[in-house]
């Protein structure tokens, strides 16, 4: 097969880092793949997933695209390369990638076309012109039961043309990894560290932490605030953890290692507003540890039975809080849940199985293998 992947950008996040593996499964299948980005690519640490492809002899070309006002041009370049390559399938990723590769696609006469949906995200102008992108497609592939649900009944997507293929995680990269010490960071090395990992930005409910933090991170205890990230709220966050002191609350930037944090961390917590199947809940499910999440879009399929400890309701502060401080508190139970949560991981979310669903799905849509999507 002859596979082209197309994303809005290649900084380290949930759907790039889908991406990446998948295109390094195919390409280890023997398949031919490039991979295309609209946005530049990224620099420095944030270019690891790049560096991987490239390593390993996968083409990945950028559009230098990097404002919705320069859309037309990111089309042209697609069709262009869709036309020199003239890939089997053309398979796009999140939104502008979406939108702009599969129209690119038709009209460079791909033969087949196929699209991810990996956020519940609404907005009426956002959602029309994508649903008018998909009904372009042959399939489309959704990241977990309740965004293919989305799909259905805001992108107004045929049921009979979506699968849902979650998010896989790479369990030996999560297992016996060293842990940090606190006193790195100026903390007691037996501190209790609550981790939120993730974008600074108004999805992720970070105004939760915010409220809640002299529940989480009391003053004069063991338990303390770790928030690592970056994005557009950064300059706000940095102000308040400044206000609330080092002692309790620190911000770092993003972390290449987030593994290592993982493994030092009692629990992560992620009070967003919306998602798709957040990664960094598998992975610290993938570290053996207790998570703490709103009850959004992917997370209570992860979660399953545990929801009652795990789970709070989106935008409820003051649940988020009970759950931490019940974990917090008897850390057996925390420790049973995390290996749960480790065990769920294994057993449904390995990522060289999800790969492979990617490729029967393909083989499928091109004809080469009988099978029923769905």
């Amino acid at each position: 097969m002859r596979i082209d992947l197309v994303i809005t950008e290649l900084f380290v996040g949930g759907a790039e880092k889908c991406l990446t593996e998948l295109a390094l499964f195919m390409h280890s299948m023997g398949h031919e793949v490039r991979v295309f980005s609209l946005a530049s690519l990224p620099n420095g640490e944030q270019r690891q997933l790049v560096e991987r492809l490239e390593k390993e002899g996968i083409q990945v070309e950028s559009a230098h695209c990097d404002s919705v006002w320069q859309a037309w041009k990111a089309y042209r370049f697609l069709k262009k390369r869709f036309q020199e390559g003239r890939p089997d399938l053309v398979q796009t990723f999140l939104h502008h990638a979406n939108i702009l590769g599969i129209h690119a696609a038709r009209a460079a006469n791909v033969t087949k076309c196929v699209a991810g949906i990996r956020v519940a995200q609404h907005g009426q102008r956002r959602n029309y012109i994508e649903r008018l992108a998909l009904k372009r497609v042959d399939h489309l592939f959704c990241v977990s039961r309740a965004v293919e649900q989305f799909a259905h009944q805001v992108l107004h997507c045929n049921p009979s043309k979506t699968t849902v293929i979650p998010n896989g995680v790479d369990l030996e990269r999560f297992t016996n990894v060293s842990r940090r010490s606190w006193s790195d960071l100026s903390w007691s090395t037996d501190a209790k560290v609550i981790l939120f990992l993730g974008r600074l930005d108004p999805q992720k409910g970070l105004e939760l932490l915010q409220e809640q933090v002299d529940r989480v991170a009391p003053a004069d205890s063991d338990q303390k605030l770790l928030i690592i990230g970056d994005g557009p709220l950064r300059e706000a966050v940095q102000a308040w953890t400044e206000q609330i002191g080092a002692e309790r609350v620190k911000l770092l930037p993003w972390q290449s290692d987030v593994a290592s944090w993982i493994a030092s961390c009692e629990l992560l917590v992620l009070p967003s507003r919306f998602e798709g199947m957040p990664n960094v809940i598998l992975e610290a499910m993938a570290s053996g540890k207790p998570v703490v999440c709103s009850l959004v879009e992917g997370t209570e399929e992860l979660l399953d039975e545990t929801t009652e400890w795990q789970g709070f309701s989106p935008g409820h502060g003051s649940q988020m809080a009970d759950r931490i401080q019940n974990l917090m508190e008897q850390p057996d139970i925390g420790r049973k849940i995390g290996e749960q949560n480790r065990e769920r991981v294994a057993s449904g979310f390995s990522l060289p199985l999800l790969m492979e669903r990617y490729e029967k799905f393909y083989r499928c849509i091109l004809g080469d293998e009988p099978q029923k999507l769905g």
